[in-house]
Formats: structure tokens, C-alpha cells, sequence
């Protein structure tokens, strides 16, 4: 498993990784993934970043690129890139994170909306800061926190018709991954009426991980599998045992089992 550990930015652009790769980050360690769907031609739509903010805080995002080949890799890049100049931006002026975030995704919605090609793109973000998290979220690509002993601390709800019927107790989860419209998506950088979710702040425990991961994951895994993958091992053994039971359940359709062909992207994270 690869490591770096220089305090700079990572960005990751149609990426289609074999491992992941581990980087100090904050008070922590975040090891990213991100692979394209399988036996897919054009450029995986998915992009990631790491951005260090200080010695003890620091983003994490990631974008899930919609609108088709070069159109969602173009849109998630360019929100990536937004995002991570307006706070580098505010690390050398010395202000604010959450509102370097704010501003960041703010830039990124004009900047994907100005492109005029209909491309747009989700973003989930993760704001580091000591020893808590705070969420920010456009669509429907997940972040969670889960205990050692499997308990979900903390858990997004994603923008979308079939996300808030869960949330609202209309659907259960396995029905929320078999439902004919689970890839609709009602929030969204590149659109005039793109609102910003952000969370509050919440504490990680030394051996709670925050999982945070476009469709790929969430639409081919249960969450409870997901769970159950990421309370315990190491981050790099917990990395690779989620990009394999994601890509055999891509590749290998079974009416009960969820699967769905997508681009991979995910970032997993423990505090040191």
C-alpha cells in the first residue's frame, strides 16, 4: 500500500487505481480509492481531494460526476479544483475553514453552471478540524461515521426522491437500492437552485471511521456491509476488501444482491 505524507494538496482525476493510497492528513490518516465502473471505455466521472488547511485541520472530498463520458469528468474536476483554491486561498490569508468551504462550493456551482454543456456533478465534503467532522453535501454521494463496535454515529441523507422517502421512513434500505428512480438526483453543482447541507460539528472517538464514497459504494453494498467492513482492520486492509466486494458485486448481477456499474470513489478516515 502506498503512503505519502507531505503536507500539500492530493487531487485525483480519472483515476483507475488497483490500491489505494494513504496520506497523513489533519490528526489523522485518509486512504482514497477511486477506479472506474468495469469494461467502461470513456473516463472514470468521479474526483477526489485531500486538503491539508493547517497541522490539525484539513478538507476531504469528493465529486461524482454526472452528464455522460467527458461532460461529469470535466464538471467533477472543476468542482475539485474550486474547492480546493478557495482554501488554499484562505490558509494563506489566515480566515475562516467552514467559510473557505462555503465560498469553494459556492465558486464551484458557477464555475460547472458557466461551462453551459448541462454537465453537472454531486460534492461531499468533510471538514477536519482537531478532533471533530463537519459534513457539507450537494446530491447524493454519502459521508458516514461508524463506532468500532458498528454503531452509525453520523449519517447523511442523500438529495434525492428515493433518499428523502428513507429518511422519512417510506423505504427501507433495500428497497431504496432496487427502486427504479435510486439514480435521480434533486441537488446538484451546475444548477441555478444548488443548496449547500451542512452538518454539525461531531467528535471522533480514536477508533471511529468516516466513510465517504460516490454511488459506487453505497449503490452495490448494503450498510450494514459497510459497517460491518469498516469497524475493524486497518485502513489499508478495509480499503481493499471494500473496492473488491464492490467491483464482484458490479460485475456479478444477482436478482438478490444489489448491482450497479458505476465508477468507485471512496475516502476512509481515522483520527491517529
Amino acid at each position: 500500500m502506498n503512503s505519502t505524507h507531505k503536507r500539500e494538496a492530493k487531487v485525483y482525476l480519472e483515476r483507475d487505481m488497483v490500491e489505494g493510497r494513504l496520506h497523513r492528513i489533519g490528526l489523522g490518516e485518509a486512504i482514497i480509492h477511486s477506479s472506474r465502473a468495469p469494461d467502461k471505455e470513456t473516463p472514470n466521472e468521479d474526483a477526489a481531494a485531500l486538503v491539508p488547511f493547517s497541522n490539525t485541520s484539513g478538507v476531504l472530498a469528493i465529486a461524482d460526476g454526472a452528464g455522460g463520458q467527458r461532460d461529469g469528468a470535466q464538471a467533477s474536476a472543476l468542482a475539485i479544483d474550486e474547492l480546493k483554491s478557495a482554501i488554499n486561498d484562505a490558509a494563506k490569508a489566515d480566515k475562516d475553514l467552514r467559510e473557505a468551504i462555503l465560498n469553494g462550493i459556492e465558486r464551484a456551482n458557477q464555475a460547472v453552471t458557466a461551462l453551459g454543456t448541462g454537465a453537472a456533478t454531486t460534492l461531499a465534503v468533510v471538514e477536519l478540524q482537531d478532533q471533530t467532522v463537519r459534513t457539507y453535501h450537494v446530491g447524493d454521494s454519502m459521508i458516514l461515521v461508524t463506532g468500532q463496535k458498528g454503531k452509525i454515529k453520523l449519517q447523511t441523507i442523500s438529495h434525492s426522491p428515493v433518499g428523502y422517502a428513507v429518511h422519512a421512513g417510506l423505504l427501507d434500505e433495500t428497497e431504496a437500492m432496487h427502486h427504479e428512480d435510486r439514480h435521480l438526483v434533486s441537488n446538484i453543482i451546475g444548477s441555478d437552485d444548488m443548496h449547500i447541507e451542512v452538518g454539525s460539528t461531531a467528535e471522533l472517538a480514536p477508533r471511529d471511521t468516516l466513510v465517504m464514497a460516490s454511488d459506487g459504494l453505497f449503490d452495490n453494498l448494503h450498510l450494514e456491509e459497510i459497517v460491518e467492513y469498516t469497524r475493524r482492520d486497518k485502513l489499508p486492509t478495509i480499503a481493499q476488501k471494500l473496492a473488491n466486494a464492490c467491483r464482484k458485486r458490479m460485475t456479478d448481477a444477482s436478482k438478490d444482491r444489489p448491482s450497479k456499474p458505476d465508477d468507485l470513489t471512496f475516502i476512509l478516515f481515522r483520527r491517529n
